[in-house]
């Protein structure tokens, strides 16, 4: 018996340059230019750094990117299913050429590695977002990232780390594919199976993973991802505290809880497939697919992206040739009767089976309900509850969008009060005017400094929403984009309403206070909302009013009332 798998493509390709190469590296960069890399860039770069996406030695160059995204394969004929790519904006590129050097730095300007530039190019994003995920349908999380938030440009060539992606959580979970390879050898595990998961692990999942490794023989990893995953999802230090809890549940001796620092795609089969060889570098011998594997919901449609045995078709495809075997998610449920889990297909007719839903499972925490023993261990329900307390708990931005002279402050102000009234939390206004004072004095009115004030109006709420209070913002916010990214952010941390204040063009010009529209059709005002400057409207706001039709107290009660639909007041 062979003591531990193989890596994909026979060979670990680790990218960590030693102590004198980086050194000369460091000292040889300081007039490379430099890229600051995104979150989702920096995830990737981790997972080539250490080997987990061997046989990549970088991001891909453009001969590997077509042949993955057509045939599954990179040019060399290894299987390989997702496109690994550092995308950059238009007027980065036109400052390098093929054959230069880039510094790669994070967040905080460190640089973390250097990359050849072997290739430049420029995609057609709507055939890769066919191709890989099957849609261009930007409710997907992957094709909405490649439509609005990669940039257009893609560099390929090899990469060389100077250190290490630094982390301050879990570094006792923290392990690189040559760390678990030691160690399963160190503990004689020939045989492991993999459990990949993005949520917290309840019940049936202890039940079905320790069924799936006791059928194949097989010690267990559980491998859940910690880097990026479906936006809305609970956060990774909750979910690892209570990861940390469930493994006490297992066999100490076969098996074992690791962290995975992938930003995943949720790509459906050809992610299961790209998950199933990452293990594989880990040093896996088998991997659990499950129904609708790595699946992001529904789309524009109310369809099902994938099917839900799409994955395992694929990876069926495939196993043989990458060397990985496929364990099936088979389905338990809890029998009352039994009092305790079984595969669904085995039970008897007249037995009661009895489950909760993720989403009742997630109504239950929103409102502080009670969950049964049977479908969650105790410790992890009172983790969940910690930093997933109930909806009348949380914060919440209540943002306002329209033209000026809607009504928006106004409507505001009158909100204030009375969410005051009602006491609980602090309460903050973040006004259009007055943000523009004193926190964006700076900017101008081009379409990029308004951008980047809502994004700064965003922040500012999301941060006053993650600590429990009530973020009011007032802006007139005329993008569409802009608005559903301030959406995005802020929904990580608690609750969002968005109200578009719809007073029409001709009455706001007419109420003109300020003078502004009369500035702005004699032309002395530029770029002003509505006369020269276009706004989208909301196509889906929780709440329209018209202040035509609403007087401001009237505004203000029809938001509360719909705050307690919500569930955020009582």
């Amino acid at each position: 018996m062979s003591t531990i798998i193989e890596p994909h493509g026979g060979e670990l390709k680790e990218r960590l340059a030693g102590a004198e190469e980086a050194a000369v590296i460091k000292k040889e960069s300081v007039d490379y230019p430099s890229w600051d890399l995104t979150a989702r860039q920096i995830c990737d770069l981790e997972m080539i750094s250490v080997g987990a996406f061997s046989p990549l030695d970088g991001f891909m160059r453009k001969a590997d990117y077509e042949s993955v995204k057509n045939d599954i394969r990179m040019a060399d004929g290894t299987v390989w299913p997702m496109p690994i790519t550092l995308d950059v904006t238009e007027e980065f590129a036109e400052g390098i050429k093929e054959g230069d050097k880039v510094a790669l730095r994070d967040s905080e300007g460190v640089m973390i590695a250097v990359i050849d530039v072997e290739n430049m190019w420029t995609p057609d994003k709507g055939e890769e977002a066919r191709k890989i995920f099957g849609t261009d349908d930007v409710k997907h999380p992957a094709v909405n990232y490649l439509f609005n938030i990669a940039g257009p440009v893609y560099i390929g060539g090899a990469v060389t780390c100077v250190r290490h992606v630094t982390h301050y959580d879990f570094g006792h979970l923290r392990n690189t594919p040559r760390e678990l390879r030691e160690r399963f050898k160190r503990q004689g595990w020939h045989n492991v199976v993999a459990f990949q998961t993005r949520n917290p692990m309840h019940r049936a999942h202890q039940e079905l993973t320790f069924r799936a490794a006791k059928s194949s023989e097989a010690n267990l990893l559980i491998h859940p991802v910690v880097g990026m995953t479906k936006p809305g999802d609970i956060d990774h230090y909750s979910r690892v505290r209570c990861y940390e809890k469930l493994i006490t549940h297992y066999p100490e001796q076969t098996s074992a809880l690791s962290l995975l620092p992938l930003a995943m795609r949720m790509g459906g089969p050809r992610e299961a497939l790209w998950h199933a060889i990452i293990r594989k570098n880990y040093g896996c011998t088998h991997f659990i697919v499950g129904r609708d594997h790595a699946g992001p919901g529904s789309d524009s449609k109310g369809e099902p992206f994938y099917g839900p045995y799409d994955a395992q078709d694929l990876v069926r495809q495939y196993e043989e040739e990458i060397g990985m075997t496929m364990v099936p998610f088979k389905m338990v449920v809890y029998v009352k009767e039994r009092a305790g889990y079984m595969p669904m297909d085995e039970v008897e007719d007249g037995h009661t089976t009895m489950s909760i839903s993720g989403t009742e499972f997630r109504r239950r925490l929103q409102e502080g309900l009670d969950v049964p023993e049977w479908f969650s261990f105790k410790g992890i329900v009172e983790e969940l509850r910690k930093t997933h307390p109930p909806k009348i708990k949380q914060g919440f931005t209540v943002f306002f969008t329209g033209l000026s002279g809607a009504g928006k402050s106004t409507i505001a102000n009158a909100l204030m009060v009375k969410l005051l009234e009602l006491g609980g939390r602090s309460v903050t206004i973040l006004d259009g005017d007055i943000v523009r004072k004193n926190l964006s004095s700076e900017l101008g009115f081009s379409k990029e400094h308004r951008d980047l004030n809502i994004s700064r109006i965003g922040f500012v709420a999301s941060e006053i929403t993650k600590a429990g209070g009530v973020a009011i913002c007032a802006p007139i916010a005329p993008y569409a984009k802009t608005r559903r990214e301030v959406r995005e952010e802020i929904s990580k941390n608690g609750g969002y309403l968005e109200v578009y204040v719809s007073t029409p063009l001709e009455e706001c010009e007419a109420r003109d206070r300020k003078g502004l529209y009369a500035k702005a059709r004699a032309g002395t005002v530029k770029e002003f909302t509505g006369i020269s400057d276009p706004y989208e409207a909301p196509d889906n706001p929780e709440l329209n009013i018209n202040t035509l039709e609403y007087s401001p107290d009237e505004a203000a009660q029809a938001i509360l009332l719909k705050l307690e639909k919500f569930g955020y007041i009582a």
